[in-house]
């Protein structure tokens, strides 16, 4: 039989073995618990150190957890807004704090699906493996990591590439009353994505489920939907998951902006990605954060929206970004959409968005109802900084575009009061009706810019005036399937050389001149 001896020095040797594997960290978490619930709001008494906007975990009587987000911190109690199942909480329910702001999913994995605002999957597709995490509140780069907009991003759209152009980086809105075509240029914007190293973000918020689906088919459809996230919090959903929709989009962004194709951080060696992100509409997310604002008491301000709403909006689109060569060249390009009462510009909101972006599409709905689509209003829409990332080949020939249709509307209305016209005014009159046909395109049909260059072109040049009107259309398309066919050599010239040259343009007249030779007039 063995007998161990226990010796002074074993004893000393065996308690500091213990103490060296003793765990020594402390989770400290306060807890507090449920005064009040209702309408996606909890009041919640003893979280005295929470911070604001932390994660606060909801422990249910069934055993369900919930999230929320601290909103107001009052003396006695803290004000959170619920993420999950409402109905889960009861009053005396206990609540954590978790010392972390809320985060959702992010990286690869989410191309092609459809998630809510919380990173959850709901296209019934199955789990996502998210490469990692990325929160929702991110303080936008400061000026010295950032680089002018210098680079295009097209749309395909001729009247936006043309009049109104967008560069990576920019945040570009589109305004309008409702059922104005706002959707269908920000759907057409991601299908002309295609093949051009863009990823997509398309944020639904208070959307009809159906549209929401109808986005998702289209862009199926369209061959879109691989390089295209939608994150969708639905009109039936709660006012805070309305609310942090745009932010927990502009987060999964960031991932691609922030990182190269590794997944390591972005850098002069590893180039961080482009992205292209719709906050559909923000209209929507103004009203879901007024609602959670006066459910949680706050003083109501102009049109009852709270004090800061301005600064929600403003945080958000600052997100939008063009990194230097230092922090890896990547961009985010916001187009956020703001829907009008009658027009009205000159409402909160609206003012509001309009001064945080760098210009806006303005869309008509009479314009809309004369069939011009899109229905863009070229005297009031503009681009701040887009005309230094447009290309060349459309530049030289969208110079005196928007001048030539503004003097031309303006003697339209003229017309009005006399008939008598010199050659010169008849002449302004007929070339202004024919840009103003070329500038018209159906939906999900975008042009490369080399042909949207060659079609202004054509126009700018004289080769529609003589054209009927009604013709001018067709005449277009049937000539870039000329091109296309026939020429493509110039086409594929014109792409490389983002301009054009003498040789190419004389190529392009005689291409033109041949093409209208063999048009038939309806």
């Amino acid at each position: 039989m063995l007998v161990t001896e226990i010796t002074a020095k074993s004893i000393d040797e065996a308690l500091r073995k213990q103490l060296e594997d003793l765990e020594t960290s402390v989770d400290a978490r306060e807890v507090g618990t449920v005064v009040q619930v209702g309408d996606g709001i909890a009041r919640i008494d003893g979280l005295k150190g929470a911070m604001a906007g932390e994660l606060l975990e909801f422990i249910g009587a069934d055993g369900r957890t919930v999230y929320g987000l601290a909103q107001n911190l009052e003396e006695e109690e803290v004000g959170a807004v619920l993420m999950g199942d409402v109905t889960a909480i009861r009053e005396n329910d206990q609540v954590r704090t978790t010392g972390r702001i809320m985060e959702v999913p992010s990286g690869k994995s989410l191309l092609g699906r459809v998630v809510n605002p919380l990173g959850m999957p709901i296209d019934g597709k199955g789990p996502i493996k998210a490469e990692g995490m990325r929160p929702v509140e991110f303080k936008a780069p400061g000026v010295i990591h950032r680089k002018p907009v210098h680079e295009p991003m097209q749309t395909g759209i001729v009247a936006v590439d043309t009049m109104i152009p967008i560069g990576r980086g920019q945040r570009e809105l589109i305004i309008g009353d409702r059922q104005t075509g706002k959707t269908a240029i920000a759907i057409d914007a991601i299908i002309n994505q295609k093949g051009k190293d863009m990823i997509c973000i398309y944020v639904a918020v208070g959307q009809k489920a159906s549209t929401v689906a109808n986005v998702m088919e289209t862009l199926e459809k369209h061959g879109a939907m691989e390089y295209t996230i939608i994150v969708s919090a639905t009109a039936s959903d709660s006012a805070p998951l309305q609310y942090i929709a745009p932010m927990a989009g502009a987060a999964m962004g960031e991932h691609f902006v922030y990182t190269g194709e590794d997944g390591k951080p972005a850098g002069p060696e590893n180039l961080g990605r482009h992205v292209l992100i719709i906050y559909d509409d923000l209209s929507k997310q103004a009203v879901a954060y007024r609602q959670m604002s006066l459910t949680l008491h706050r003083p109501p301000g102009r049109e009852a929206y709270p004090g800061d709403i301005f600064y929600l909006h403003s945080r958000l689109l600052e997100r939008a970004v063009k990194m230097n060569e230092a922090n890896g060249c990547g961009s985010m390009t916001a187009l956020p959409i703001i829907e009008t009462q009658a027009g009205d510009v000159s409402a909160y909101i609206p003012t509001n968005v309009i001064s945080i972006t760098d210009g806006q599409i303005f869309l008509s709905t009479d314009l809309f109802f004369q069939g011009q689509r899109p229905a863009i209003n070229v005297g009031i829409s503009v681009s701040r900084v887009g005309g230094s990332a447009q290309t060349k080949a459309v530049k030289s020939q969208s110079g005196t575009l928007r001048l030539d249709l503004a003097s031309y509307r303006e003697l339209q209305a003229f017309t009005q009061f006399g008939s008598d016209l010199d050659k010169s005014t008849q002449d302004q009159l007929n070339r202004g009706a024919r840009m103003t046909e070329l500038l018209k395109q159906g939906r999900y049909m975008p042009l490369e810019f080399e042909e949207e260059a060659c079609a202004v072109y054509a126009g700018g040049h004289g080769y529609l005036d003589d054209v009927a009107v009604k013709d001018v259309v067709r005449f277009r398309t049937e000539l870039l399937e000329y091109l296309r066919a026939k020429h493509a050599d110039v086409l594929a010239q014109i792409h490389a050389d983002a301009k054009f040259t003498d040789t190419t343009e004389g190529a392009l007249k005689e291409a033109i001149s041949s093409f209208k030779k063999q048009f038939a007039a309806s």
